[in-house]
């Protein structure tokens, strides 16, 4: 996504990076700047597309490479860190933007937010993120200051 919002930065503060990758957003922009009709996935949303990912293709740990752009993803160790991009899901190693204004790992890795908060610590939400060097995706929570990709769900009727 790549919606100018308060609280959204481009990568590194260039514009061509929001061009390919999209905007960084802080967690409560990321809840605010999806279209209407279209909202951000919560943690089981994105638990959801990764079993269905697994369920549909064989592969219990794959996913993220089967969800990871064919092009744009850093190599590790002398093998692609690209995906096959199997579902048209062309996620983008975007990288991350810390609460200090400092950004890091475009290439390397892509995190995007989830609508769900850490219920044990105050502050904090879930994020999903895949790396260049890895076939799963995972889940794990960050402040809610940090600045992640978004990818909005749209809404069932």
């Amino acid at each position: 996504m790549n919606y100018a919002a308060e609280g959204s930065k481009c990568y590194n503060n260039l514009d061509y990076n929001c061009e390919t990758y999209g905007r960084l957003y802080n967690w409560a922009t990321a809840n605010a700047v999806c279209p209407e009709g279209w909202h951000l996935p919560s943690q089981e949303e994105w638990n959801a597309l990764s079993s269905y990912v697994q369920s549909e293709s064989g592969c219990s740990s794959c996913d993220a490479k089967l969800l990871k752009a064919a092009s744009g993803w850093n190599d590790y160790n002398g093998a692609s860190g690209n995906g096959t991009d199997e579902y048209s899901f062309s996620a983008l190693a975007g990288g991350i933007g810390g609460s200090d204004g400092g950004f890091g790992s475009v290439g390397y890795y892509g995190r995007w937010w989830s609508a769900s908060e850490n219920e044990n610590l105050s502050g904090y939400a879930y994020y999903r993120s895949m790396s260049y060097y890895g076939e799963d995706a995972s889940q794990s929570y960050e402040n809610k200051s940090y600045l992640f990709s978004v990818r909005c769900l749209q809404d069932r009727d």
